[in-house]
């Protein structure tokens, strides 16, 4: 913490009410001696009795007045005046009550500690104390020579800059302790901090441990099925075990069973660019929304009397990655027709300036309204078609937010499914 940022000690600015009480009971002390000093005294401050007695209830005034503003968390007078203020009845009292003789002196100390707390100005008001009382020593001193009144003012306004001297090298002693248990509290809040964070990664390192592991997991089981059944058709056709209707078969699975390892190897080159893979990083280009719808179609396996769409307006272009877009519609697509095996699944596109919508309808049975929203979670899977363990959607919705769209599954009025998407897209 640098100088400038420390805050300054001001014994006449403390926040703390326990402190401030400290100061009210001091000053009220200061007059309470004073009374009694004149009360004991009856010769005291002759001949200016009266006018001790005058300016002894002006200073009661001024500690109540004080008071008052402390205790009542007001703002308080700037440190200056309120030096200022007590110097001068202090010294008047000085010169009222003998001068040399008086035990008012023992005041003008208080005064420069409270002064020397606020930094060097302490100097100032112990010089200015000593050259005042000096002059109240001069004045107010009876049966004194000159030189010993003098001497007297002198040796006090010494005595009053030591003071003073002292009270700044305890000031900058006590803000040296107050920089070392900054910069303690500093470190260990850092300390402290670096804790939280090592923890915090540590927590998700593991997470994204037990991710992958049960990625793993999923990926050996999809795999593990179809290579099987694979290895083991491709045998026997080898061997010549299946023949006729039997080998007809055997080849419709081999190809079911290649269909499904080619989903999953595009789920997990999905997964690859979800994850900030190189060669999945974002590439615009201009889109043609005709071709891209043609494309989604076909790579999704429907075939033309069950295609429907619209794509507005007519040879509409616009820039985006292309590749992304025809994942996500491919597989919203393929989820519309495998849910709608003897309807129309329709593609429908609009271009906007700054957007592409585009949605997917299908006459299937559609969601109930609370499973709308979990579809879309991971290995949550709807249907008789599991093969991919749930990941298909969820895909679908990284994607989409990769791109900083926006996904939503509704109802489809007279039964089936509609999937809304809205991509950010811009001109060609």
């Amino acid at each position: 913490m640098s100088v400038s940022e420390r805050p300054q000690l001001d014994f006449n600015h403390l926040g703390d009410p326990r402190e401030q009480l400290v100061i009210v009971l001091v000053r009220a002390g200061v007059v309470i001696s004073w009374a009694v000093l004149m009360a004991a005294d009856p010769q005291l401050a002759q001949p200016h009795r009266p006018a001790a007695w005058a300016l002894l209830a002006v200073s009661a005034l001024y500690a109540v007045l004080l008071a008052v503003w402390r205790l009542g968390a007001q703002r308080v007078p700037p440190t200056w005046v309120i030096s200022v203020a007590d110097s001068v009845l202090t010294l008047i009292g000085c010169g009222l009550t003998g001068g040399a003789d008086t035990l008012l002196v023992a005041v003008l100390p208080l005064i420069v500690l409270a002064a020397g707390l606020g930094g060097r100005r302490g100097y100032v008001v112990a010089l200015g104390l000593g050259v005042g009382y000096t002059v109240a020593v001069l004045l107010g001193t009876h049966g004194m020579p000159v030189p010993a009144r003098l001497l007297h003012g002198v040796w006090w306004t010494g005595y009053l800059l030591a003071t003073a001297v002292l009270v700044e090298v305890f000031s900058r002693l006590l803000e040296r302790q107050y920089d070392a248990a900054a910069q303690s509290r500093a470190e260990a809040i850092a300390e402290h901090e670096a804790l939280l964070e090592e923890r915090d990664l540590r927590e998700r390192l593991l997470e994204s441990q037990l991710a992958r592991q049960d990625g793993l997991r999923v990926i050996l089981h999809e795999f593990r099925t179809p290579v099987s059944s694979l290895t083991a058709l491709s045998r026997d056709l080898a061997s010549g075990a299946l023949a006729g209707p039997a080998a007809t078969t055997a080849l419709s699975l081999i190809s079911a069973h290649s269909e499904h390892l080619r989903d999953m190897l595009d789920n997990l080159a999905d997964l690859a660019i979800v994850e900030g893979s190189a060669v999945g990083r974002p590439r615009e280009r201009p889109v043609v929304l005709a071709e891209l719808a043609e494309a989604v179609l076909d790579a999704a396996g429907i075939p033309e009397e069950r295609r429907g769409g619209t794509v507005i307006p007519d040879g509409a272009t616009l820039r985006s990655d292309p590749q992304r877009l025809r994942r996500v519609l491919t597989n919203l697509a393929e989820n519309a027709a495998r849910h709608s095996p003897q309807g129309l699944v329709e593609l429908h596109l609009c271009a906007h300036q700054d957007r592409l919508v585009a949605e997917v309808r299908d006459r299937g049975p559609g969601l109930p309204a609370d499973q709308l929203g979990e579809v879309s979670r991971k290995y949550v899977s709807r249907g008789d078609r599991r093969g991919t363990a749930g990941l298909g959607l969820w895909i679908v919705a990284q994607l989409v937010s990769g791109m900083n769209g926006q996904l939503t599954l509704s109802a489809r009025e007279g039964g089936g499914l509609v999937a809304h998407l809205e991509i950010p897209v811009t001109a060609p």
